[in-house]
């Protein structure tokens, strides 16, 4: 849409090829259905919550930042509102007024669009890009395209790597795909006895098995929450969105007590021991954690929920200490596409040229969104990636 309105801006006479049955479809269930259009964050921070080939968006987001993303929205009628993480929504909190918005700016813009037109193939003729054929058999001719077909994720919106399989086919490299922006399934299986469970202000780091040594890959600070498969929330998130391929490569902590260092904890700790001396251990557990995880916690240290706090030695409350400090679960997969925010890895930014968005392999054929290789943090970075792209290939197809 925003790829179709920026060309049609600069004077191109465009038509929209949209394969479902209404244009929009994944930003209508983006921000659970408040959309999250962008991200109020200077563009400084946008750059820190890209994960890959950050520096490939320079272009495309001087040619539409943050700002002009919101200006755009609210000059179509639709007042927007910034709320905790400097996520932006419409003041309605309804997605289908966003995309009211780009339709009418799309209309103004006499754009044609044309619903239910599946793409097929590229046409390729003298060596550029001439058009698309559809599975109709009709044949869409034009002296530019522009390819936003998305990722892998939530398939049941169209993005079913139809534009990955048209530009393998036209010569393109598509780095490895991957879910991201997932909850992640744990080799263990007792966080699913805490399915439901919302942890707030805990770490959570991750260390990788390096050739010499390992090095930590990921902490933070933030919520998470325990699923039937494993881990899922804010913090685990983001970092399936940096694990490596090879999961067993991983392992995880989760600090509970993370604005404690060990020797306070442990102060308190004793404190704790002293007062109630003649309770069960679990009940100066429950005082560090919900219950369900104290419970927990006291088992994976190797002791009894039940067991006399005076009975404790000093070697088992280090080990309660420790388990608080850093509980391990190790990665088994990732949640798949259909769960996925984003998808991780595309066409590869080395085949576009970043000024323009064009194909260094195939003259006149542009590429926008979640289909190139870059992806970001939660939080409406993805989504200013798709317009901040789409506007410059937009842009960019019209000038040329």
């Amino acid at each position: 849409m925003m790829a179709a309105l920026f060309a049609a801006r600069g004077g191109a006479r465009v038509t929209l090829l949209e394969r479902n049955e209404k244009l929009g479809k994944k930003v209508y269930i983006t921000g659970k259905g408040r959309c999250n259009v962008t991200n109020a964050a200077d563009m400084e921070a946008f750059q820190r919550n890209i994960f890959r080939n950050p520096r490939f968006m320079y272009a495309a987001f001087a040619t539409l930042d943050n700002q002009g993303v919101m200006d755009l929205i609210e000059a179509e009628g639709v007042p927007l509102k910034v709320e905790r993480g400097n996520r932006v929504f419409p003041q309605s909190d309804k997605a289908s007024d966003i995309l009211s918005a780009l339709r009418r700016a799309l209309d103004k813009a006499g754009v044609e669009v044309r619903l239910n037109a599946r793409v097929q193939a590229l046409t390729v003729a003298d060596s550029r890009c001439a058009g698309a054929s559809l599975e109709t058999g009709e044949r869409v001719s034009g002296d530019a395209v522009i390819l936003a077909t998305g990722g892998l994720s939530y398939p049941s919106t169209g993005s079913t790597g139809d534009g990955h399989r048209f530009v393998e086919s036209t010569g393109h490299v598509v780095t490895t795909t991957l879910p991201a922006l997932t909850a992640i399934e744990t080799v263990e299986s007792w966080p699913g006895m805490l399915a439901g469970l919302s942890l707030k202000n805990v770490k959570l780091s991750a260390f990788v098995t390096g050739e010499k040594k390992e090095k930590k890959l990921y902490s933070e600070m933030g919520e998470m929450l325990f699923t039937h498969f494993g881990i899922s929330g804010p913090l685990a998130l983001t970092l399936s969105s940096l694990l490596p391929e090879d999961l067993s490569q991983a392992r995880f902590e989760i600090d509970l007590k993370p604005a404690l260092d060990e020797q306070t904890l442990d102060a308190r700790l004793l404190r704790d021991f002293r007062t109630m001396s003649r309770k069960q251990l679990i009940t100066v557990a429950d005082g560090l954690a919900p219950h369900s995880l104290a419970e927990q916690v006291v088992k994976l240290a190797g002791l009894s929920p039940a067991v006399p706090v005076n009975a404790v030695t000093a070697p088992q409350r280090a080990a309660l200490l420790h388990t608080l400090k850093a509980i391990q679960l190790r990665p088994r997969a990732l949640r798949g596409f259909s769960e996925a925010i984003v998808t991780r890895g595309g066409v590869s930014v080395k085949d576009v040229n970043p000024s323009t968005m064009e194909s260094k392999k195939l003259p006149g054929l542009y590429f926008a969104g979640e289909l190139l290789d870059v992806d970001a943090a939660t939080g409406g970075f993805n989504l200013q990636i798709a317009w901040s792209t789409g506007a410059l290939a937009g842009k960019s197809a019209a000038e040329a």
